[in-house]
Formats: structure tokens, sequence, C-alpha cells
């Protein structure tokens, strides 16, 4: 069952306060402060028969933006249970980003319903995150003051990735912007000299799939785990070839689109994300089919038909011939997940500059975007 009336944080009424405690609590009147460990010494709290203490929590399902938690209880306490005081914060991370506002700590109350209790909220539960959990039972007696036991141990868990139910809705937003298709021919691949000197010289003349950075949504279940090379395949509308311009070097290797996409190749969504700017960047992923790449894929990513879909498409001509296409109005981010021979493609510097503001890089996304964020943790 979800908890049931979460839209806000709320604070346990055991909970001591900066500088004083909470006096007089009531369901309604319930402020956001820090816990000492263990039972409060709140004079609003009423004394009465001790209630159980939660003991050997059990957290699972968990998702994104939920989970599911149970305890064992004492079956003759359980009758003077009435709420459920849920205490939630992220678990510390020194290297948190010391720009961001710091994150206050998250305190539930919830009705005593029958266990396990789902609690879902994506206002103050992330994807990807490590976050700390104890419990209180507690009594609402007939004043508005509560009886509660003292607080359970605390327990640790990470939040799941985005499923493919998120990501379809991430799909669906990105369809919404990505404008009409233009032809292309080449994939190319920017980067600096000493790359491609590595390439020839350590790595049989090839290029090699490196795990994937953080850029992107925080839930996206790549970042971080899929191995793959990222290629490009935007054109300049007047000219209808690659810009000179890249932030990632000054060396590109472009090969013939149908080196790398073809009828053997599937195709899937990955993430849909802006950086706080106007633009905004689609992460497609090609993997040779039967690859170990497209059992990744296959397991975690929305599928996207070749021929028919608004960001890439390859199709056979009635010539015989494969025509490629991309969208126009968002940068596509291509992830080939297997090695990259150099002698399928051409190697040469470009003449243009090395804009480095545009580099992806770690890039995190912008929350507040409302065109290409859904309503789960981001």
């Amino acid at each position: 069952m979800d908890v049931p009336s979460l839209g806000h944080n709320i604070g346990s009424p055991t909970s001591p306060c900066e500088g004083g405690m909470i006096k007089n609590l009531s369901l309604e009147a319930i402020q956001l402060c820090e816990r000492d460990g263990s039972k409060s010494q709140d004079s609003g709290i009423a004394e009465m028969e001790e209630l159980p203490v939660p003991q050997n929590i059990k957290i699972n399902n968990i998702t994104c933006d939920s989970f599911k938690i149970c305890w064992d209880m004492d079956p003759k306490s359980r009758d003077r249970i009435t709420h459920y005081f849920i205490d939630l914060n992220k678990k510390e991370n020194k290297n948190s980003n010391k720009f961001k506002h710091k994150d206050v700590p998250t305190k539930l109350v919830a009705k005593a319903v029958p266990l396990p209790m789902t609690v879902r909220g994506h206002w103050f539960l992330s994807p990807r995150t490590e976050y700390t959990v104890a419990v209180q039972t507690a009594s609402k007696q007939s004043d508005g003051d509560y009886a509660v036991s003292e607080w359970s141990q605390t327990m640790e868990f990470c939040t799941a990735d985005y499923s493919t139910v998120h990501l379809t809705q991430l799909l669906e937003k990105a369809e919404v912007i990505a404008g009409r298709m233009l032809t292309f021919s080449v994939f190319y691949r920017n980067q600096h000299k000493e790359y491609f000197d590595q390439a020839r010289e350590a790595q049989g003349n090839r290029m090699l799939p490196s795990v994937k950075d953080n850029s992107g949504s925080h839930g996206s279940p790549i970042s971080g785990k899929l191995e793959g090379i990222v290629f490009s395949c935007n054109t300049e509308f007047n000219t209808g070839k690659p810009a000179q311009d890249s932030p990632y070097g000054q060396y590109r290797f472009q090969a013939a689109a149908e080196a790398l996409f073809n009828p053997d190749t599937n195709l899937y969504f990955g993430d849909f994300y802006c950086m706080y700017t106007a633009y905004h960047y689609v992460i497609l992923v090609l993997a040779p089919r039967g690859s170990a790449g497209d059992h990744f894929c296959k397991e975690r990513l929305p599928a996207l038909d070749v021929a028919d879909n608004r960001f890439l498409t390859c199709r056979r001509e009635d010539d015989g011939r494969l025509a490629f296409r991309h969208a126009q109005d968002v940068i596509l981010e291509v992830i080939y997940t297997e090695p990259v021979d150099l002698v399928l493609g051409t190697l040469a510097e470009i003449s243009g500059h090395q804009l480095m503001s545009l580099s992806t890089v770690n890039a995190k996304k912008d929350p507040s975007c409302k065109t290409c964020n859904i309503s789960v943790g981001r």
C-alpha cells in the first residue's frame, strides 16, 4: 500500500529540533527537524506502556522512486499502534555537488497499514541514490499527542535505475521535439591525436568500447554500465555535412553510415536530456544483433524500429541502396557497442574550433527543464 499523504517533508514528532523541542504536536502541524537517534524527551509525547521497536527490517521491491518496507511486529502490540514514523535520509556523499542545496532529512508519517508498506514519491526519492532509513511505531492519543517507540536500527539501501516504462516516457517527450528528418551518410567521432595514436599502436588499429560516463539523466541504466564508442551523425542544415567545430578534439574519424548501421543492427533509445541550455540531446545505442551490447540493451532499453522512428533511420530504397536520416532538432549521441577498425573509415584533422563549452562529458541534466524531465527522480 502506498504511504497515503507524503506530499511534504514531515518531521517526526519525536525528533528534537535545533534550538529546542517540538511541543504539543498534532499530525497536521509536524515540522521538519533532525532526530537524535532514540526516544525524544518531548513533553508533547504521552507516557504509556512502551511500544515495540521495529525489528528485522527488510527492504525490497526497490524502484527508482519507491520501495517496500516491512519488519517483525509483536502481535500483542499491533492493536495499539496507529502510525509509523519513517526517517529517510540520503547517505552522506563526500563527492556530492558542493553548490547544490543541502538535502533536507525527510520524516514521513503513515497510518499503521498492514505490512509490507510501499513508500513512494519522486519528490524525496531519486534514482541510483543511497539512502538510510529508520522506523518508529507510534500511538496517537485522544489529545493529539503520540506515544512512540525507540527508533529502529538504521538500514541502508540504494534506489534503482529508470525502468523501460520510465525510459518510454522520456522517449515520447523526445519525439515531440525531434523535428523533421535530414539525410546523412557518415558517422563521425572527434578526439585528440593521442587517442588515435593509441588505437593504432596499442589496440590493433581499433577503437575500443569504454564504459559510458555519467552524463544525462541520473536514472539512466546505461551510465557507468554500458560499454561503447560514442559517434555523432548530425549534419548542418545548409551543407548537409558534419560541422567543422567540435568540443572533443581536432581529429575526426568518419565511416560510411552502413558500416555501423544496417539491417543487422538493433537500435535502442537510451536517454533524453539538456544541460541548462536550449540544446537537447538524445542518446541512442547501435548494437549488432546478438552481441553482448545487444543482450544488455534488450533487458533495459526501449527498442526502436530501425526503419521507422523519429530519431535515426536506415531504410532500403527501391534501387536496393540504404538511405539514412537523422532528426534535425535534437543532437544525437550514438553509442556503438563493438570495437571499430580504423580501416573502415578515414582520419583527418578538422579546420574548426574546439568548443569546450559544448562538451557533454559527465554533463549533469537540468532537473528543472519541463521538456526533458518526467515525474520520477531526475
